[in-house]
């Protein structure tokens, strides 16, 4: 029986392709969830009326921590199911706040997709996670290690 929902090969990537994941709302509960999981008790996120007398901006803000977890969520679901098998490094920037209530995407662009001396390859990609309001709020380049087909024929 085939299964579906696997993700991508690095032998089928190529420098310079694009793609975007679904989009995802990001919910009181899950900032609730993400602070309790994580001890990341910062009044920013636990005191609303500390964020209202003092918060550098207006909304229930999110961890970009939290962010960057659920863009995580949305490309594990979307490319990387039984072929993702490291993470090696990561550069991050944070250009702007997230809220509650707002609904994030990854647009992806893949910058290289090369094989290693043991069949699997190194994938570096360029991720913008991108609001409903076509802002970026954060960008990362992680390098992955990736399973080629012949790895992925073998599960």
């Amino acid at each position: 029986m085939r299964k579906i929902g696997l993700g991508m090969c690095w032998n089928d990537l190529t420098a310079g392709e694009e793609f975007r994941t679904i989009g995802r709302m990001i919910t009181e509960t899950d900032l609730i969830n993400f602070i309790n999981t994580t001890g990341m008790v910062e009044v920013l996120f636990t005191d609303v009326e500390y964020l209202k007398a003092h918060g550098p901006m207006n909304g229930r803000v999110v961890s970009e921590a939290l962010v960057y977890c659920m863009a995580e969520g949305l490309l594990v679901q979307s490319m990387m199911q039984e072929t993702g098998l490291a993470f090696l490094h990561m550069d991050f920037n944070a250009n702007g706040p997230t809220f509650v209530g707002d609904t994030i995407h990854v647009e992806c662009e893949v910058l290289q997709a090369r094989p290693t001396s043991k069949g699997h390859g190194l994938v570096r990609t360029h991720n913008r996670i991108v609001t409903q309001r076509n802002e970026t709020v954060i960008e990362y380049t992680p390098l992955r290690m990736v399973a080629g087909r012949s790895d992925a024929a073998r599960t």
